[in-house]
């Protein structure tokens, strides 16, 4: 009797410290509704940042110690993180501090607009911003639309796509851009019958446009970042892919900067920054071979960016394979009817598999069908040189896919990446409707055919090419294909897919295609507690009031880094 007493004493002392080890949650979420891979539950226990159980309001609470925190849900719903694969904080941010024009203003609102920002502007100095549409003022612009509201300060202003600026007379005069300046490589000025610079420059020549333009200071760097990431957090994106860093203020700038807000602890979402890569550019090239000297635990910098192409829109740059169905006035060169391949495919191919074979993933800006099939020649070329390393390399746009190149993601290991919310009816896509014709709209961003054919596909935003960060709306309009709300006009209808496979692309598909698939993407033991509150269950509110759901809390390794009730940028 004693021996069994001893080593019931013995098999206890042994046993509690381990049980209170395991059962001590720091937090616990519980009195609501929580997605599961295996359907709904209602409470979720979290230590050390990691959720280590999820079930019943008490099965939960076995795990409640007195020191735990727990935060009662009122009935909403609990979510795991989003996540934008493809946006821009930084340029956000700063078209936030700069002359602001909304998206689909007329050629009256945009004078408007100019006019206002040349009042507070101080004599001769510049005003910069966007965005302009081509379709939405009635036709391509020219430097006397903004010569009429700004004659003595130079304005430079972007199209909403970020590939075509608009600069007035005194802006052409400050970069020295005359009628002798040649086009540079990869690049347009656009010119008038007598072979004068119309003030639109395309892709590459935005360079020229905007080489007097003071660049921002470091302190507008960090605090574009900081309200940008702030803005991300407040509509539940929890993790995200800078998609070209270096392009807004300098490769070196940039990636510091984000380094020293991931330092004081002003970066809370898990970044991946994509560095921006062009053939020949030493300064870039300088960017990549330091990027892990400013890589963090929040900060990934494992990811390079080429361009092959630019937009389907009235400035005819995206890569066609068949030819555009408008003419470009004044022109009728290659260019203008099937668009511009950027980087020559023999140099693309070397580049890829070198940037593969040092570990790094490559995103390619690829809108048109031609730069869709180069970006995957050159990941296959990539997997013959190099095998399968394991990067997800990833076609970023695919706004026109031939339906023979449809099936190839999946047999090379690439990932197929498309814009929310450019699925619905839009002062862009008019643009693109014009461009392109009529004829080709019923496979325009063909998510749906893309995830038939069992590749990767993730959502980008391209935030700020739309006017909002949030992903309510492309998870909306990714299913009816409509404006938010709903709406009797569409785009691409045949691409429409269900909610459940859009929220996957948001969610599980998008932590994959960051190699973090084991981590984050999903609410079940052990997983990162990477999950945020809503105001209304997604799946059981009319699909049309998807856009509407709003954000009240964020948690990042179960550290409240939101709350919708006290949060300030």
């Amino acid at each position: 009797m004693k021996r069994h007493l001893i080593a019931w004493v013995m098999a206890t002392v042994v046993a509690v410290p381990a049980m209170a080890t395991h059962l001590a949650a720091e937090l616990i979420l519980t009195g609501g509704r929580v997605r599961t891979p295996s359907g709904w539950a209602e409470a979720v226990a979290v230590r050390d940042g990691v959720i280590i159980a999820v079930g019943t309001a008490e099965e939960v609470n076995v795990y409640r110690v007195w020191r735990t925190q727990v935060d009662d849900l009122r009935g909403d719903t609990l979510l795991p993180g989003l996540h934008d694969t493809h946006v821009h904080p930084l340029y956000a941010g700063l078209s936030e501090q700069r002359c602001r024009i909304e998206q689909g203003s007329d050629l009256k609102q945009l004078q408007a607009s100019v006019r206002a920002c040349a009042a507070r502007a101080a004599p001769g100095a510049w005003i910069t911003g966007g965005q302009w549409d081509a379709s939405a003022l009635g036709r391509v612009p020219d430097s006397g639309m903004l010569d009429a509201v700004s004659p003595d300060n130079p304005v430079l202003l972007v199209d909403t796509s970020g590939h075509s600026s608009l600069a007035n007379t005194p802006a052409l005069r400050a970069a020295g851009i005359t009628r002798d300046t040649p086009n540079p490589p990869g690049g347009i000025i656009e010119r008038d019958s007598r072979g004068e610079p119309t003030g639109v420059f395309r892709e590459e020549a935005l360079v020229l446009a905007a080489k007097p333009v003071p660049p921002p200071t470091d302190e507008e760097v960090r605090a574009a970042i900081k309200w940008a990431t702030h803005e991300m957090l407040s509509h539940g994106i929890t993790s995200f892919t800078e998609a070209d860093m270096g392009f807004a203020a300098g490769g070196d700038r940039e990636i510091r900067a984000y380094a020293a807000l991931a330092d004081s602890g002003e970066l809370k979402q898990r970044a991946r920054l994509c560095i921006s890569w062009a053939p020949g550019d030493p300064a870039k090239e300088a960017t990549v071979a330091a990027r892990n000297v400013y890589a963090r635990d929040r900060v990934d910098t494992d990811c390079v960016k080429i361009v092959l192409d630019g937009v389907p829109t009235d400035s005819h740059t995206a890569a066609m394979l068949e030819p555009y169905g408008s003419e470009m006035v004044g022109r009728t060169d290659d260019a203008a009817r099937f668009g511009m391949l950027l980087v020559e495919p023999k140099v693309l191919n070397e580049a890829v598999m070198r940037f593969d074979r040092m570990g790094l993933a490559v995103k390619f800006h690829a809108a048109g069908d031609a730069a869709v099939r180069a970006s995957l020649d050159a990941i296959e070329a990539a997997r013959t040189a190099n095998g399968f390393s394991g990067l997800m390399h990833d076609v970023a746009h695919c706004t026109f896919v031939a339906q023979a190149d449809v099936g190839r993601a999946r047999e090379i290991g690439a990932t197929f990446e498309v814009s929310p919310y450019l699925w619905s009816p839009s002062p862009i896509n008019n643009d693109i409707i014009r461009a392109i014709g009529d004829a080709r709209m019923d496979r325009v961003w063909p998510v749906k055919e893309l995830l038939e054919s069992g590749a990767l596909v993730v959502p980008g935003s391209d935030w700020s090419v739309v006017p909002s960060a949030s992903p309510w709306i492309g998870l909306e309009t990714l299913v009816t294909r409509e404006r938010p709300g709903g709406s009797p006009d569409s785009y691409g209808k045949n691409e429409a897919i269900t909610l459940k496979q859009a929220f996957d692309m948001f969610t599980v598909n998008a932590a994959r295609y960051a190699g973090a698939g084991h981590l984050v993407g999903r609410i079940e033991p052990g997983m990162l507690a990477d999950v945020i509150v809503v105001n209304q269950n997604p799946f059981e509110v009319p699909v049309t009031q998807v856009h509407a759901t709003r954000v009240k809390r964020a948690y990042i390794g179960g550290e409240r880094v939101y709350d919708a009730l006290w949060s300030v940028p």
